[in-house]
């Protein structure tokens, strides 16, 4: 199939596409119960040759595509869930729910990926091999992608080779595909810091043991051993975000709590920077006289494209769309994604997708944000062509 004619196809389908990405809108749910847009993905999925599983422990989807020739398993990926938001866009379709809105774009990778298996399915006959779709709840710090990897998803027959998603971006240009080889997400994890120190009256400070100058020192000491103790081209980003202490103006509280989050990009910061929060922490309390424990949740690790797919990525996407329409994205972005836990295993990508409206466009996790729907042809048509080329080569991403 020329790319003119998938193209065309992508145009052809992107109406129920546009339907579909409406409907998951205005009735998003949270977490790894969908149970909604899996009914939705199921009856839009009804009728095409794929064999569908569904996840026992979440309400993920997967449909397999088996091409009429023997050949590599392709994974293509699309999340499900919402945010815990207020919308506040104003769209027609809107939010049904209040406090629940699809604000980073899952809506319209669900319904982009339900267009390609479409399109796959009329063209079963250039399809050399497998393709699974994967429709993932859990994404919003459920590590739903985990939860499935647990039950199989990676090593059921046929077994996965080769995984690829893309996440659209409100503030690129329409149709504009992103990328990078190597980290291009962050890791995340999450940090709090409880300090016990000695209450008592405000007046007299002396007689108690302050946590809250602690807790300030603290604050400032986090934030600025990073520029002094991590490398620069290897960043780390330590945000101090909530400060907890005290019941009333009169009294020096007896205890003060730290919240934050550490974003790092390898493995080798994401530990230093474990280690200089201990170090910080343990140095500051013992100079006050207090306790201070450090709790560290570890939450997704880095996404990391392999580098031979990313390449692979590039060239299709160049041929698809045309060489400036494909970004070289300088440095990865501080986010994270569960999708690192199927790049931990398996080669593939993540990729950008533009679908700016245009003008001040808000950026995902805004409860303004609002997309291009037209741009939607893109991906459906790149997730159509990865598929098709990736598995005509028969796994192999060197040229041809």
């Amino acid at each position: 199939m020329h790319d003119d004619a998938l193209l065309a196809e992508a145009r052809d389908v992107l109406p129920d596409v546009i339907a579909l990405r409406r409907r998951i809108h205005a009735n998003p749910e949270l977490g790894l119960e969908n149970p909604e847009t899996q009914r939705a993905v199921l009856g839009a999925l009804e009728g095409l040759p794929l064999e569908i599983e569904t996840s026992r422990a979440t309400t993920g989807v997967v449909a397999t595509l088996e091409g009429e020739r023997d050949g590599p398993t392709l994974l293509l990926r699309a999340d499900t869930d919402a945010l815990p938001l207020r919308e506040e866009t104003g769209l027609p379709f809107a939010s049904e729910r209040e406090g629940t809105m699809h604000a980073c774009g899952h809506d319209a990778h669900t319904a982009m990926l339900v267009g390609a298996a479409r399109i796959l399915s009329r063209h079963r006959d250039a399809v050399a091999g497998t393709v699974k779709l994967l429709f993932q709840p859990g994404e919003e710090g459920y590590g739903g992608a985990r939860v499935l990897i647990e039950e199989g998803l990676l090593e059921r027959a046929p077994r996965v080779d080769a995984a690829f998603a893309i996440h659209v971006d409100p503030t690129l240009s329409p149709g504009a595909v992103a990328l990078r080889p190597g980290p291009i997400l962050a890791a995340a994890d999450v940090f709090g810091i409880d300090i016990a120190g000695r209450g008592g009256h405000a007046s007299m400070p002396h007689h108690a043991v302050d946590p809250v100058p602690v807790a300030c020192e603290l604050v400032m000491a986090l934030q600025s051993f990073v520029t002094r103790r991590v490398d620069a081209f290897d960043p780390v980003v330590v945000s101090v975000t909530r400060i907890d202490a005290g019941t009333t103006h009169n009294v020096i509280p007896a205890t003060a709590h730290l919240a934050g989050t550490v974003r790092s990009v390898s493995e080798r910061a994401r530990r230093a920077a474990h280690d200089g929060i201990r170090r910080v922490t343990r140095g500051i309390a013992a100079a006050h006289d207090v306790k201070a424990d450090v709790n560290i949740l570890e939450g997704y690790p880095v996404t990391c494209n392999d580098a031979a797919f990313a390449a692979f990525t590039r060239d299709v996407a160049g041929a698809l769309f045309g060489e400036r329409a494909v970004v070289e994205m300088p440095a990865p972005i501080m986010g994270a994604e569960d999708f690192s836990y199927i790049l931990d295993r398996v080669p593939g990508a993540m990729v950008f997708l533009g679908v700016s409206p245009g003008g001040d466009a808000a950026p995902i996790h805004s409860n303004r944000m609002v997309l291009e729907e037209s741009a939607m042809a893109s991906g459906i048509a790149l997730h159509v062509r990865m598929a098709l080329e990736f598995l005509a080569r028969g796994g192999a991403l060197g040229a041809r």
